[in-house]
């Protein structure tokens, strides 16, 4: 938000110019390495050993020497397109995994059972649920689990022939229609329509850019994004499905549409959103808004190269960030005393 207000009032952007905006989506991939089953099976199997050492559960066997012996045999017959073979190898590690849970549980269920540590029994069940989901789970089924330290990871096709699937979380991506300023980066946990998130995503960018007294009335937008004209109303959206009843003006706008795809690209390769390592759900929220808020102070250095401002676009971009901090300390003051923080 302070990085629109500085560029609206060192007038590299004119506030009208916020009416018009372009929405796309993208993957944000997650920090998690690519989910082949013979590896999830052996990590499975070493945090449950390890969660039942911590926990002072003495397994009589760990299988630590096979387990890491199939991991290695999988990957070859993986190489070589030898998949029964693989398949084999995958199965006795399903095996294992089952033989380890079940002693664990047995002993846990025990009655001379007691653990000191409430942190780490909790950890342990942790660890076995997840790793029951990973056993017990087949390649077509769905909500998978794709990685055992990040459960919210989805498997996302958007149709590319380069990467047909990526692992991560849908953000929606709001630029401004004439110079490229981002408005927003909201992710969206669940995969939903393009269609289905556009009211959220506007929602928030429409909170950025309230206090210029101005509404988003036109959303250019690709094909994904048809039909939900009805859950927006006020707004123009405009996109190729709709080109015989479009007036030349906005055909002309339409035409700028691709403008997002080198914004996506930027977001991606220069401010990090091509892999998030921040935790959950939550952390993939804060690292989209946090990749968006680099670029926008990118592109404000680029206008003051521009404009040839600098002195007064440091003062402004001062008074704005004093500003935002303010406004921060007087929503901290309202909050109990106990949630404040030091």
């Amino acid at each position: 938000k302070a990085t629109i207000d500085a560029a609206v009032q060192m007038r590299a952007l004119k506030p009208q110019e916020l009416q018009r905006v372009i929405v796309d989506t993208t993957v944000q991939e997650k920090a998690i390495a690519p989910p082949v089953d013979s590896r999830l099976l052996e990590i499975a199997r070493h945090k449950v050993v390890s969660a039942a050492k911590r926990v002072g559960i003495s397994l009589k066997q760990t299988y630590a020497k096979e387990g890491k012996l199939l991991r290695r045999k999988a990957c070859g017959y993986a190489h070589a397109k030898q998949f029964r073979r693989l398949k084999r190898t995958v199965k006795r590690q399903r095996t294992i995994l089952g033989v380890v849970m079940r002693e664990v549980q047995r002993k846990m269920a025990a009655p001379q059972f007691s653990a000191t540590n409430a942190l780490a029994l909790n950890a342990m069940r942790t660890w076995l649920e997840r790793a029951e989901r990973i056993r017990t789970q087949r390649t077509h089924d769905k909500n998978k689990l794709y990685a055992l330290h990040a459960t919210e990871v989805e498997c996302i096709g958007k149709g590319k022939a380069r990467k047909p699937y990526e692992f991560g979380v849908k953000t929606a991506v709001v630029v401004t229609h004439r110079h490229g300023l981002m408005l927003g980066a909201r992710t969206f946990p669940g995969n939903p329509y393009d269609g289905h998130i556009l009211r959220q995503a506007l929602e928030q960018a429409s909170i950025l850019t309230e206090e210029h007294k101005v509404k988003i009335e036109q959303v250019v937008a690709d094909l994904g994004f048809r039909g939900v004209d009805d859950d927006n109303p006020g707004m123009s959206i405009i996109h190729r499905g709709k080109f015989k009843s479009l007036t030349p003006q906005q055909r002309g706008w339409l035409r700028r549409r691709q403008a997002i795809e080198p914004a996506i690209g930027h977001l991606k390769s220069d401010h990090r959103m091509h892999r998030c390592w921040l935790q959950g759900a939550l952390g993939d929220a804060l690292h989209a808004i946090s990749c968006a808020a680099g670029y926008n102070l990118r592109w404000l250095l680029r206008a003051v190269a521009k404009l040839k401002i600098g002195p007064v676009f440091l003062c402004l971009l001062g008074m704005v960030l004093a500003g935002a901090r303010q406004r921060q300390a007087n929503v901290i003051t309202e909050w109990p005393t106990a949630l404040r923080p030091a």
